[in-house]
C-alpha cells in the first residue's frame, strides 16, 4: 500500500476545510490502495517559515520542521484540500510547501478544491504550478466544489454529491496510477 498524505490547508476560526479533508480520506481509504494519513494545518500549526538554512540543504533547527520533514518525506502521494482566497491558494499552505524541498519530490498530488462560484479552480490552478516547482506531479484530474457550503447539513455534515464521488473516484484511480509510475523515478533519484 502507498502513503498517502492529504493537507487541509486553512486555519481560521470556523473553517469547513477539515470535513472536505475527512470526506475525501474516507473515500481513499475505501479505495483499498492507500495507508491514509490527514494533515490539517491548523491542527499542525507551522510559524511563518523561521529556518537559517535553505530547505534544500536539510538542516532544520527547530522540531517543528524536522516533524513536517518526517509527514512529508514519508509519503507516496498527496491529496491538497484547499479553499480559494482571494483567487490563490491560502498562505498557511504556501508557508507549509515552502518549509522543505527534496521531501516533495517526485510524488503525485491530487487536488480537492472549493470555493464559491468558481469552485476554488483559480486556487487548484496557482497550487498546480507552485507543486511543479517542487517536482510533484499535480493531477490533471481533480474535484472541485462550486458553492461548497450548499453540501453541509445541518449537523455540519460534508455531504456531496454523485458527480463529486465519482470525481474523487477518478481522482483517486488516476493518483494509484501516477504513485506507481512515481515509485521508480524516485527510487532513482
Amino acid at each position: 500500500m502507498h502513503n498517502l498524505k492529504i493537507i487541509s490547508s486553512t486555519i481560521r476560526p470556523g473553517r469547513k476545510g477539515p470535513l472536505i479533508a475527512n470526506w475525501i480520506a474516507e473515500k481513499a481509504i475505501k479505495n483499498g490502495a492507500f495507508n491514509v494519513e490527514v494533515l490539517d494545518l491548523g491542527e499542525i500549526n507551522l510559524p511563518m517559515m523561521n529556518e537559517a538554512q535553505h530547505p534544500m540543504l536539510k538542516k532544520y533547527e527547530h522540531q517543528h520542521t524536522k516533524d513536517w520533514s518526517a509527514k512529508i518525506d514519508s509519503a507516496d502521494a498527496f491529496i491538497f484540500v484547499t479553499a480559494e482566497y482571494d483567487y490563490n491558494y491560502p498562505a498557511p499552505l504556501r508557508n507549509a510547501i515552502e518549509y522543505l524541498a527534496l521531501e516533495w519530490a517526485y510524488k503525485a498530488a491530487g487536488i480537492v478544491s472549493y470555493g464559491g462560484i468558481s469552485a476554488g479552480t483559480r486556487a487548484a490552478n496557482s497550487l498546480k504550478s507552485d507543486l511543479a516547482t517542487m517536482s510533484v506531479v499535480p493531477l490533471t484530474m481533480g474535484v472541485n466544489f462550486s458553492m461548497f457550503a450548499q453540501f453541509i447539513n445541518d449537523k455540519n455534515e460534508f455531504v456531496p454529491n454523485e458527480i463529486s464521488h465519482k470525481a474523487a473516484e477518478t481522482m483517486l484511480t488516476e493518483l494509484i496510477r501516477w504513485t506507481k509510475g512515481l515509485k521508480i523515478i524516485k527510487e532513482n533519484k
